[in-house]
């Protein structure tokens, strides 16, 4: 883990190009590896909340320059030939991440395989094509790809609950760090080693220690969701079991008098991200998992398509078709 260099080619529309979803974006490919290049397209004034993102990141930013009905194609078409010319002329580079769903990219997809390149699609669920979402090596739909935003109480008030507060950040960090690892353990180093790519100011003296080992005892302590062990002279960092989602053992379990606020709920947190349309598998992928022992029949229904028409019916959402006639929710 840690090893791929990535090059990140970014169009602006698909990912509806948020300050949060972008962030979350480069956060997934900074945890599996190093970002050596990044382009970005359909930059517009209307976008001006990306710049310190972008510049920090050292993106180069392709405008969008209006003219006639083929914009899009020109836009796309520009990506395709940057990220071949990337590919041919940087060896270094042997991991690509698009963040487009247009199954368009689907040769460039094929090209940058049969080079040995790897390539990671991230898309919205809304405009992902099926045929790009198979070709890549990898793909996750980008409602998915942040950590979901946890309903809190207004700002603490003392020093302390702000200490606490970050110490609690830092180490939902790790746990994501940790659960995106293809080995069940961690070295200690390579832990900070992703998290420095993801935090460049991390240092652990800010959190009150002198070394990084006794920072990860203190947050295994306070916290319980991580484990850390002595191999030698390494040190060792896995998650606890069921860390990966912690509090969703703890949930109360849906019931017919509970699963719609529970459903408005999350519905919510799809808006307050930015998203106006998502896939239904996307809903229920998030209600599973914060509710394990969820099912249609255990609040009264057959299929998950009669407990989305029923929300319709209440609205909370509606349901809209997309041109392969494949169901959508929108977001009220």
């Amino acid at each position: 883990m840690g090893s791929a260099k990535f090059a990140v080619f970014v169009d602006l529309e698909n990912c509806g190009a948020k300050v949060d979803t972008l962030n979350n974006i480069l956060e997934k490919v900074k945890i599996r590896g190093d970002i050596l290049f990044g382009k970005v397209y359909g930059y517009t004034d209307r976008f001006s909340d990306l710049k310190e993102i972008l510049l920090s990141n050292t993106f180069v930013v392709v405008p969008s320059l209006r003219y006639g009905a083929a914009q899009k194609n020109n836009a796309d078409i520009q990506l395709v030939i940057d990220a071949l010319k990337t590919a041919y002329s940087n060896p270094l580079i042997d991991s690509f991440c698009i963040v487009s769903g247009d199954s368009d990219y689907v040769p460039l997809v094929g090209t940058l395989k049969s080079m040995g390149k790897f390539v990671l699609g991230i898309s919205r669920s809304e405009v992902a094509s099926t045929i790009f979402i198979n070709a890549c090596n990898e793909f996750q739909f980008m409602e998915s790809v942040g950590p979901r935003r946890e309903i809190r109480a207004k700002a603490k008030k003392s020093a302390m609950e702000d200490d606490v507060q970050d110490e609690e950040s830092l180490c939902k960090l790790i746990e994501s760090i940790l659960s995106e690892s293809e080995e069940d353990e961690m070295y200690a180093s390579e832990l900070k080693g992703v998290l420095l790519r993801l935090r460049p100011q991390f240092n652990e003296k800010t959190y009150g220690c002198a070394t990084f080992g006794k920072l990860l005892a203190k947050l295994s302590t306070h916290f319980g969701t991580i484990r850390i062990r002595n191999d030698s002279y390494n040190v060792m960092v896995s998650l606890v079991p069921d860390a990966a989602a912690p509090g969703a053992q703890e949930s109360q379990p849906l019931r017919r008098d509970t699963w719609q606020a529970a459903f408005a709920a999350q519905l919510q947190r799809y808006k307050d991200d930015g998203f106006e349309r998502i896939n239904p598998s996307i809903l229920k992928a998030d209600i599973i998992s914060s509710y394990p022992d969820f099912t249609e029949k255990s609040i009264g229904f057959r299929r998950f398509s009669d407990i989305l028409k029923q929300l319709e019916k209440d609205g909370k959402l509606k349901l809209e078709m997309d041109s392969q006639r494949n169901m959508l929710i929108k977001m009220l």
